[in-house]
């Protein structure tokens, strides 16, 4: 696995500005009208962070069956007119197809939306085929993301602090009684990380870094991401590395205003941080693939694991910590409102 190295604000492209935005909001690729990939090397690293490797013939092969199966259901079910030169791209061709003009770009993107879950459905169904417990599946993501963040810190990058952990059973169930509302298959963080930068100017390049050797853009959880640092419009409007890329974006600048608040009644209204949940695609291992059921080589060898995510500086860290809005604050919080439920039955 190669890793990427930290970009400055300077060495943004697009393609880097359009991701994070993705992340910050939570929002989902397939309402995206185009990518914004500036040539084929960006392209193949995003591909290869996905866990597809363009020079295994194995993986070239599940690439090719995952597009014939899109192409065929866009024009079995509406009549999509896929124009041949289109049909025969590879994927770094559909990618950079995808980030240019015409009538083939749109056809390209509408085919990379439908090969996005139609992989997405394979790797679940995978999943749930694998000879394997989820304490094996969690281990498989934590070594990733180890790797990378180890490589982070042996070159110095701006992070002083990095945390993984899962959460363990107890807290499970205070958060299950906590919300009502949520089941068991809605908790997104049983495996979480923490990155703590040194500044908040950091924090961008952190998040760059993140997206383009963990979780590639496409891969966040749509409506799962949680903004009260980093004011998109507002920060590309003062960096001017940032701010040559506005004209350009594909959505208006203030879509953001007013999708900032915490959907989370126990955290305090003073509490920043940027929060997200990415299905963080993992490589099965080739011995794990042998011993699954027939079949299971058909739907490749990635899985996806929901992972929880936080970015924080340093001095919005300190701050959350010294008062109400203080992790020890909010877990009194919630087991507050626990044993009112556990004892009236609703909450107040």
């Amino acid at each position: 696995m190669t890793i990427p190295e930290l970009r400055t604000l300077d060495e943004f492209t697009l393609a880097d500005v359009e991701a994070i935005r993705l992340l910050l909001r939570g929002g989902s690729v397939v309402d995206w009208h185009r990518l914004n990939f500036a040539d084929e090397a960006e392209a193949e690293a995003f591909i290869r962070a996905q866990e597809i490797d363009p020079d295994d013939p194995a993986d070239v092969a599940r690439v090719l069956q995952v597009k014939e199966s899109a192409i065929d259901y866009l024009r079995r079910h509406f009549d999509f007119p896929v124009p041949k030169p289109v049909a025969k791209r590879d994927l770094v061709g559909l990618l950079m197809l995808a980030s240019s003009k015409g009538h083939r770009q749109i056809c390209a993107c509408a085919i990379l939306k439908v090969m996005h879950i139609i992989h997405h459905l394979e790797a679940r169904e995978l999943l749930f085929l694998l000879p394997t417990a989820d304490e094996e599946v969690f281990q498989w993501v934590e070594q990733k993301v180890y790797h990378v963040m180890a490589s982070a810190l042996a070159n110095d990058f701006p992070i002083l602090e990095f945390i993984g952990g899962r959460k363990n059973k107890d807290s499970l169930y205070t958060k299950l009684l906590s919300k009502p509302e949520v089941s068991a298959s809605q908790i997104y963080d049983k495996v979480r990380f923490r990155i703590v930068t040194r500044s908040s100017h950091d924090i961008f390049p952190v998040l760059s870094y993140v997206q383009r050797s963990i979780v590639p853009f496409n891969f966040v959880i749509p409506g799962q991401s949680t903004n009260t640092l980093a004011r998109f419009h507002e920060y590309c409007r003062s960096e001017p590395a940032l701010a040559k890329h506005i004209p350009n974006m594909q959505l208006p600048l203030d879509l953001e205003d007013g999708l900032s608040s915490i959907d989370n009644r126990f955290t305090a209204p003073s509490y920043r941080v940027v929060h997200f949940v990415a299905d963080v695609p993992v490589r099965v291992p080739d011995k794990v693939l042998v011993a699954a059921p027939p079949g299971v080589s058909e739907l490749g060898h990635t899985i996806f694991v929901q992972t929880e995510f936080q970015v924080i500086d340093r001095a919005t860290d300190e701050s959350n910590e010294a008062g109400d809005a203080s992790h020890q604050a909010y877990k009194a919080r919630q087991r507050l409102a626990v044993m009112h439920r556990l004892k009236v039955g609703r909450f107040s």
